[in-house]
This record gives structure tokens, sequence and C-alpha cells, in this order.
């Protein structure tokens, strides 16, 4: 109902919902943006200059505090360790994913929807709740301070969500495209890559994005798993600015500011992408 309003031509009523509403999403968007904001002027501070005036621009602009990160706090080996995973997990989960999504939702034979239940499953549960058998498991596999174990823990932690979403969306393709491929002389692997893929790019960007963002963020399994410091991702890397007696808070706010960078540029870059794939298979 809010969409269809329209403020040219509309009544003395209807012009005050939409003006308390636009005031509401303006309050919000300051709300989101706001801490971004203070976090990226903080970063070009001292330590000194954040708790003397928090709220108040630099008054000398440290820009050196992120080459002091990137080179000094070897910050560049921690952002290239979380690039690395991260990317490698998430095509993974989109390569293998997809195809389980293909082989529920085209095919009906007796076990898909047991199938389906399965990877439901893995939603419902979550992968911290079985931390010490899986401690035990990948300590028995010898992947202790291994980043093949992050990987593989990433992986499967997004793998039942992936399936879930890409299942609801390729169900919404009809088959008479793929019949027509098989008309034409192709097989299942050139249905799944030429016909159904493409089709499916709106809900592989929620997919990435969906997925990317905790894999980036996570703290706790790189905090289990890795001890060697050069293979640190940046969430545990920031530890290091927590010192035993004092915080280097101009370093972490820097390290910080960096760290969003990636996942903000990969959302604005498929954000076109993201929003279809939110409303995929609303209609049919």
């Amino acid at each position: 109902m809010i969409g269809e309003l329209r403020f040219k031509g509309a009544g003395i009523p209807q012009k005050i919902l939409i003006i308390l509403f636009q005031l509401m999403l303006i309050t919000y968007a300051i709300l989101i943006f706001y801490p971004l904001f203070n976090m990226i002027i903080s970063s070009l501070k001292t330590t000194r200059e954040i708790f003397k005036t928090p709220y108040a621009l630099p008054a000398d602009w440290k820009f050196s505090n992120y080459g002091e990160v990137w080179g000094e706090g070897g910050f560049g080996r921690y952002f290239f360790n979380s690039s690395y995973i991260t990317a490698l997990s998430i095509g993974i989960v989109i390569l293998f994913g997809s195809m389980a999504a293909f082989g529920i939702s085209r095919y009906d034979y007796r076990l898909s929807t047991l199938v389906y239940l399965l990877f439901l499953a893995g939603i419902m549960l979550p992968l911290k709740a079985a931390i010490i058998p899986l401690f035990l498991l990948i300590r028995k596999l010898h992947l202790m301070d291994n980043q093949l174990s992050l990987i593989l823990i990433f992986t499967a932690m997004s793998m039942p969500s992936t399936v879930f979403i890409l299942t609801g969306f390729m169900k919404t393709i009809p088959y008479d495209l793929e019949d027509s491929g098989r008309i034409d002389g192709a097989n299942e692997w050139v249905i799944y890559k030429d016909i159904i893929m493409p089709l499916t790019a709106p809900s592989i960007a929620l997919v990435t994005i969906y997925n990317a963002v905790p894999v980036w963020n996570d703290f706790f399994f790189p905090l289990v798993f890795i001890q060697s410091n050069k293979l640190k991702t940046l969430p545990l890397g920031m530890s290091v600015f927590f010192g035993q007696y004092q915080i280097s808070w101009h370093l972490l706010f820097a390290s910080l500011s960096i760290t969003i960078l990636p996942m903000l540029i990969l959302y604005l870059f498929m954000s076109k992408y993201f929003i279809k794939g939110m409303t995929a298979g609303a209609l049919k």
C-alpha cells in the first residue's frame, strides 16, 4: 500500500503519511550509517584524540594509520587469507549447491523429498553446537592449523541455505526450456550449465552475499582451528591490536574500515541481482 502512495495529487492525510514514512526512512538511514561514518573518522585519529573528541572530525587526518595497519600490523597477510578462504568456500558452495538444487528441483524420484529435508535439517542445526565432535574430527584428519579445515567447515555451514534458496528458485523455471534443449540434443550437463544457471543468476547473487558475509566475518572457527599467525583471518588478526595493558583504538578502527570494504563493494556490484533474488519466485 505504501509503495502505491504518490505525493503529487494526494490528499492532505496521504501527504502527511508519506512525509512521516520518509522521515522514518531518513532516521533509519542515519542510525545505520552514522556508526560507519564515526568508525572511519576514528580511524584517522590518534587513540588520545578518539577519547578526547569522539564525535568531532580529526584535527590532524592520520592517513598513516592505514599504512601502519597494512604493513607493520601484517594486515595484508590476514586480508589475503580471508579473501582466499571466502572465495574458495563460496565457489565450492555455489558449484555443488547448484548441482544439488538442480537434481532436487528438476528430477522427480522417490527420495527427492527426503534429500531435500536432509539439507533443510542443516539449517536448523547450528554447526557451532557440534564444535567438540567437529574438533575431534578435524584433529583426526590432521587438518588442525590448516586453511582447508576452515574451507570445509564454511562449505558445510553454507550448503543447506544455498540448496534451499536455489531449489525454490529453480522450481519456478518452466520445464519447457529444458525439454526444448533435449530436443536440440543437449545433455543434462549442458541443460544445467547453459539453460538453468544463467536463469538462476539473481538467486546466485543472493546466495553469494548471504553466505559470504558470515564467512568473511567469522571469528569463532578460525580461533578454534588456526594457531599460526601467518594463517589468521581478518577477524582473528584484529586481536593483535588488543594489548595486555592498552588497546590501539586508532589501528583497530582502521582495520575495521578495511575489513568492511570488500563486502561493501561486493554488495554494490551485485545489489541489482541481490534484490531480484530476494523477490524471485514470489510470482509465478
